[in-house]
């Protein structure tokens, strides 16, 4: 189910700053990171043992299922560390007037061009673009 609403489309509002951004993957990261707690539990460690004894089938969808989950959890915990080092640059646009947010505007396009060219899964044009959106 996780990994089902992990590949739907994103409904947002169209009133969003970037700090909804964060938030989003915050709490994507928390829920893949307890669904990987719960799949390194005694239970189902036991069961995909008797599985490997057997020579079950099912291990073959289980290893793909276990790939997307190390992915999911992967990207949701590089975009966490990006996008909280945006933070510093667009505090200003939430406590600040609308002159004092133009100072802030240069660092926070170029903090979003070095997550663009260096991270692995937040540089996509989608991403980027409503991440622009939000700004």
């Amino acid at each position: 189910k996780i990994l089902a609403e992990n590949d739907q489309l994103r409904k947002e509002a169209d009133d969003l700053g970037p700090r909804a951004e964060l938030d989003y993957w915050k709490k994507r990261l928390s829920k893949f990171n307890y669904l990987t707690d719960e799949l390194k539990s005694p239970d189902v460690t036991a069961v995909l043992g008797v599985l490997t004894a057997a020579k079950s089938k099912l291990l073959k969808n289980w290893r793909v299922l276990d790939s997307r989950i190390t992915d999911a959890v992967n990207e949701a915990k590089d975009n966490v560390k990006y996008l909280y080092s945006l933070e510093k640059y667009y505090h200003p646009l939430y406590n600040s007037d609308p002159v004092s947010m133009v100072d802030a505007i240069p660092g926070l396009i170029n903090a979003i061009k070095m997550i663009q060219s260096i991270s692995q899964y937040y540089n996509t044009s989608e991403k980027i673009s409503s991440l622009f959106v939000k700004v």
